[in-house]
């Protein structure tokens, strides 16, 4: 997955501590009720699609560049589904990162599923009840979209 160029900037006097970022993933999902999936290049694990917003950019903006950067597919976003806090994820370069995830249940509305990138392997279109192995945490989110609940958080501890 390609590092932004902001993100090498700040790790250029980081080095590789923590870094909190924001990162923004989508449910997509078909005129069929087919969810879009894409076969990550670093892990090859089927996913949702996922980026991080540019600074300044609006996330919801952000995800609808994403997902048609990585798939083809254009998308409208229709809602919020999650807010979570991430793992810390180390890379192989040593660099570690945490992400703040916001998750939005979204609607292809043109173009062809396809690799479009160098970030995946393969795209495609899953029906709910056929996906592939994924985390937990993928699976949930799909069931947040496919509800009419309203958009899930971790709640806060009674500490």
């Amino acid at each position: 997955m390609p590092t932004p160029d902001f993100i090498r900037e700040i790790r250029a006097s980081a080095g590789h501590q923590l870094l909190w970022l924001p990162g923004v993933s989508a449910v997509v999902f078909d005129d069929e009720g087919r969810v879009l999936l894409g076969q990550r290049a670093d892990n090859h694990r089927w996913a949702l699609i996922s980026g991080i917003p540019d600074p300044g950019e609006q996330p919801a903006a952000a995800l609808v560049r994403e997902v048609e950067e990585e798939t083809g597919v254009r998308v409208a976003v229709e809602r919020l589904i999650t807010v979570r806090s991430g793992r810390q994820v180390t890379y192989p370069n040593g660099d570690v990162c945490q992400f703040m995830d916001l998750c939005f249940r979204c609607r292809a509305i043109d173009g062809e599923a396809r690799v479009n990138d160098d970030e995946s392997l393969a795209v495609g279109w899953f029906a709910p009840d056929e996906l592939p192995p994924m985390t937990d945490y993928h699976y949930f989110r799909i069931k947040q979209a496919l509800s009419d609940e309203p958009t899930w958080f971790e709640p806060m501890s009674s500490e």
